[in-house]
């Protein structure tokens, strides 16, 4: 399978790219220019790099074109791409509100505007994005990422819906809180380590690995029957209240 990661630098696109790897697919990706994407090509050298930044969408499209005249085709995306906002509504400034909405839903629709030509052609394709367990539970501080995660999850809907008689699949994950670089403010501090861990009902963060399992399987001809569903996996957070502890 030809498959394009739009983040493939970040915890979760580089974590996937070396499974989707080792399970013998042709695994593309593109992301922001500097030294965390070099090191990710120094150390993956099989990998096909693009350097664009997710916010640009005539550099998504011309990274997707790239992929598909090197690989021949599209036969999935991924789009892992996203930034952790805490901020209150009333701490928000507008630029705040903008870089969380162009990071997280924007370049959602411009990755998946430039694939869904080809997957046309094709009459195939799958696309994979991340929501958020902040789309699902009211989570507080969360305002600007959960009003952009949420737009992904309804973005995902409507692609699902409008393009299935071409033969394309569209679905989501909705992670909760996961060990990466882009939530170290969160996870490296054990104080707030050990309060979101208290926030999820098994009583843990994730890791990616965890997510990425999940991503290569719903990539996989095993999922070929799902399609405009957003999968939560996130420790119970979204879903459940434990019983309290005595």
């Amino acid at each position: 399978m030809r498959i394009l990661l739009g983040g493939v630098a970040g915890g979760i696109g580089s974590t996937l790219v070396k499974r989707l790897l080792s399970d013998g697919h042709a695994v593309g990706g593109f992301g922001r220019p500097g030294e965390k994407l070099d090191a990710l090509k120094g150390a993956v050298p099989e990998l096909s790099i693009y350097p664009a930044d997710a916010t640009d969408s005539a550099a998504v499209a011309q990274a997707v074109e790239s992929f598909v005249d090197e690989k021949g085709g599209l036969d999935a995306y991924v789009h892992a791409v996203g930034n952790v906002s805490l901020k209150p509504l009333h701490m928000l400034s507008d630029e705040d509100w903008r870089e969380v909405i162009g990071i997280n839903l924007d370049s959602a629709f411009y990755a998946a505007r430039a694939c869904i030509g080809h997957m046309r052609k094709q009459r195939q394709g799958t696309l994979l994005f991340f929501s958020s367990v902040a789309a699902q539970a009211g989570l507080s501080n969360h305002e600007a990422i959960a009003a952009a995660k949420g737009g992904v999850s309804g973005l995902v809907r409507s692609i699902a819906a409008t393009y299935a008689s071409n033969g394309i699949r569209a679905n989501a994950i909705a992670p909760g809180l996961v060990k990466t670089p882009a939530t170290s403010m969160l996870t490296s501090s054990e104080q707030a380590l050990r309060i979101s861990e208290r926030m999820h009902p098994l009583g843990r963060v994730g890791e990616a690995d965890e997510i990425s399992s999940l991503a290569a399987w719903m990539l996989s001809d095993d999922a070929s029957w799902m399609t405009g569903q957003v999968i939560s996996m996130d420790g119970g957070m979204g879903t459940i209240v434990p019983k309290p502890r005595a």
